[in-house]
């Protein structure tokens, strides 16, 4: 029950936040491997890349790979969450005393990241490359043609086999040690602080998005390198399709640096964040609410 407690939350969230993964994905494929001056931007920002999806291949657009992010959304926060909260249930990120163990709560927060990476990854690449789709006249990125999740799943095993629904695994797996390590830690740890200061000890709801607020900014902060490395190495595919652009993580980061600058490394760190900050919040607060009535209905 834990664990799909965790996926409801997850996949609720991302009906809302998946305009924003789509903008994310665009802006961090544009002017690929190219300096600032080398390219003219086809999305300037946001909101300009909103209008710009919306106008051209229209309003549903914002909501391309809404299936495979669902699925996405599931796994990774049901093994995530459901993992997390076992740990804390059982005690084990906690000191002696029953305090918080910073070092516990990092440790076991990391492991879940992990392992909801390599759940999740083959959806995340069938997410973003079906999110990197467009009409030619704004289409950045290699493109690549599913009608669907289903369409999707059998062209990428019949090209690249099961190897093409783990393209950049090593970037998922760090980018979620690192993220779930910051989200989970700051919101337990905001929990605590908020709770041991007589905040909301009865309003759990406004205790849990006050907390959810704080994850917001440091996991954006820490994943937006590793969050651009992933979408580059999602969408690049097979090397039928030409050569590959990267040969992974470490090549992928050097090669942004030397050619973007540190600028190509934050790419769509404004929409990422927009998406992080609410999914991060709407996530959090229903996973703490379904636990805390699935607590309340057991006792």
């Amino acid at each position: 029950m834990d664990f799909v407690i965790g996926g409801l939350a997850g996949a609720g969230a991302t009906i809302f936040t998946n305009p924003m993964d789509v903008v994310k994905t665009r802006l961090q494929l544009q002017g690929e491997l190219r300096a600032r001056n080398e390219h003219a931007a086809r999305y300037r920002g946001i909101f300009h890349a909103l209008y710009v999806i919306a106008k051209t291949d229209g309003a549903l657009a914002l909501q391309k790979g809404l299936a495979p992010a669902m699925v996405l959304g599931f796994c990774m926060n049901s093994v995530r969450l459901g993992m997390y909260h076992i740990a804390e249930v059982q005690g084990w990120t906690k000191t002696k005393e029953g305090d918080i163990s910073i070092h516990r709560t990092m440790f076991w927060s990391s492991a879940s990241g992990v392992m909801s990476g390599l759940a999740a990854n083959p959806a995340s690449v069938l997410k973003t490359r079906m999110q990197a789709a467009a009409h030619p006249s704004i289409a950045v990125g290699r493109q690549h043609s599913y009608n669907g999740m289903v369409d999707g799943v059998v062209k990428i095993y019949r090209i690249e086999g099961i190897r093409g629904f783990f393209a950049g695994v090593n970037a998922t797996c760090s980018r979620l040690a690192i993220g779930s390590a910051a989200q989970l830690t700051t919101f337990s740890t905001v929990k605590d602080l908020l709770l041991a200061h007589g905040y909301w000890e009865h309003a759990p709801a406004t205790l849990a998005f006050t907390a959810s607020l704080a994850c917001g900014v440091v996991c954006v902060l820490l994943e937006t390198p590793l969050d651009v490395v992933n979408t580059r190495l999602y969408n690049q595919g097979p090397a039928s399709k030409g050569e590959l652009l990267y040969k992974g993580v470490f090549d992928c980061l050097s090669k942004i640096y030397k050619k973007e600058g540190l600028h190509g490394l934050y790419k769509g760190i404004g929409p990422l964040y927009l998406r992080i900050a609410p999914h991060t919040t709407l996530s959090l607060v229903i996973w703490d609410m379904l636990n805390i009535l699935f607590n309340n209905k057991n006792k």
